[in-house]
């Protein structure tokens, strides 16, 4: 079973409200068994959304709207699909009391103009909002079937999940669309791609897709169309061909954080962690402390920026004055004295040029050095990263946790 999706709202286009509602759509109806093969996205006019809608039947004769069923002057969906299908609006008097009721529960009163979400296209099934004002309606003719849903997510979500998704799947038989995503980090996408060519090749009826992002490549298996139980195997054992054949890139499945990982891996070894940083400015520490529970191994670090507070840290002044503050010597003097200073297993140093100044031809904008100490010593790694400040920033602490990873996976092996 396949449908469209036309998502209304002027603020969509403009760019002021990110559109996370589709994301959601399609994510839940695939784990149905539903496709969604196209989705179009049109501003708050009536003409738009029943052309939109009509072109959508054209093709599908199942659509699903979301947005334009509020209270205000700019919410028409209803009156343009209603006109579309040629079906009288009727004032319910049931859902108007079950308003009012919820209202005066709140210490509010209901104003003329909330009439509207009580007016239902004649023959059309109520799909009844939990969690807001305006019902959901399930709208089914000569030219095919109409399920519109707030735009609110709250909402959405809520009428989706529980009004839609069942019916939907009763319909849809035993067939899912189902995902698992394998994440990746510290290896560019086309070396990725070259890696795993042979094994993409072989995956037979699964997809796979390349997702890159700033702290690494997602690869997203699909399998479509089948059972539950063909698509839970096939995905399992494509997932781990991938894996073994990234070996430490692949970090983790679907939303595994790095961090997350890290904190883990340390935990089940014993470890404990401290960070020394200067250009990422605590972006590794937020990371890591924004992991519930991470107090049990992430014990704390410094953000040493300037050169004065590397000394302070414990790197000596003839290291900064020979070498600089970004080079392979200085991260080996800042990740043992944070170790030595916090008295943990493991500690990372990181120090770069974020930019967009302050670059040299030895030392382009984008190099970042990293040290990383344990019992065994110290080892180092520099990268040259891509992008703007953020996004050097960004890419600097991720390799940060993966080199930290590592460094704690080889400590307790």
């Amino acid at each position: 079973m396949h449908l469209e999706l036309v998502t209304i709202g002027t603020e969509l286009l403009l760019g002021f409200t990110v559109d996370t509602n589709s994301a959601f759509v399609g994510q839940a109806l695939a784990a149905a068994g539903i496709r969604v093969i196209r989705r179009t996205s049109v501003p708050d006019d009536a003409g738009a959304v029943r052309e939109a809608v009509r072109d959508a039947l054209g093709r599908s004769r199942l659509v699903l709207t979301t947005g334009g069923l509020g209270p205000t002057r700019d919410d028409l969906s209803k009156h343009a699909v209603s006109e579309l299908y040629g079906l009288p609006l009727e004032f319910h008097q049931d859902i108007w009391d079950e308003l009012a009721e919820r209202w005066a529960r709140m210490g509010r009163k209901l104003g003329e103009r909330n009439r509207g979400q009580a007016e239902v296209p004649r023959g059309a099934l109520v799909l009844k909002n939990r969690w807001g004002t305006a019902p959901g309606l399930w709208i089914t003719g000569d030219l095919g079937e109409v399920i519109m849903l707030p735009g609110v997510p709250t909402e959405m979500k809520g009428l989706l999940t529980h009004e839609v998704v069942p019916r939907l799947a009763a319909r849809a038989g035993a067939s899912v669309v189902r995902s698992r995503v394998v994440r990746t980090t510290g290896i560019p996408e086309s070396t990725l791609a070259e890696r795993v060519s042979d094994l993409e090749d072989a995956l037979g009826p699964l997809t796979l897709a390349y997702l890159p992002g700033l702290e690494g490549v997602d690869l997203r298996l699909t399998a479509w169309e089948t059972s539950p139980g063909a698509a839970d195997a096939t995905l399992e054992a494509a997932a781990g061909n991938l894996e073994a054949r990234l070996g430490d890139h692949a970090y983790g499945r679907d939303e595994d954080d790095l961090a997350a990982v890290l904190l883990e891996a340390c935990r089940e070894r014993g470890l404990t962690l401290a960070v020394a940083e200067s250009c990422t400015g605590g972006l590794v520490g937020t990371r890591l402390t924004e992991v519930p529970g991470s107090s049990a191994v992430f014990v704390g670090g410094m953000i040493c920026y300037a050169d004065a507070l590397k000394r302070e840290l414990g790197v000596p002044e003839r290291i900064l004055l020979e070498h600089g503050a970004v080079s392979a010597e200085t991260v080996t003097a800042m990740a043992r004295a944070a170790r030595e200073r916090f008295g943990t297993s493991i500690a990372a140093a990181v120090s770069g040029i974020a930019g967009p100044d302050g670059g040299s031809v030895e030392k382009p904008v984008g190099t970042v050095w990293f040290g990383f100490a344990d019992a065994r010593g110290v080892e180092t790694a520099h990268y040259v990263f891509p992008g703007s400040r953020h996004d050097i920033r960004a890419r600097a602490a991720q390799f940060a946790l993966l080199g930290l990873l590592r460094r704690a996976k080889s400590a307790g092996a």
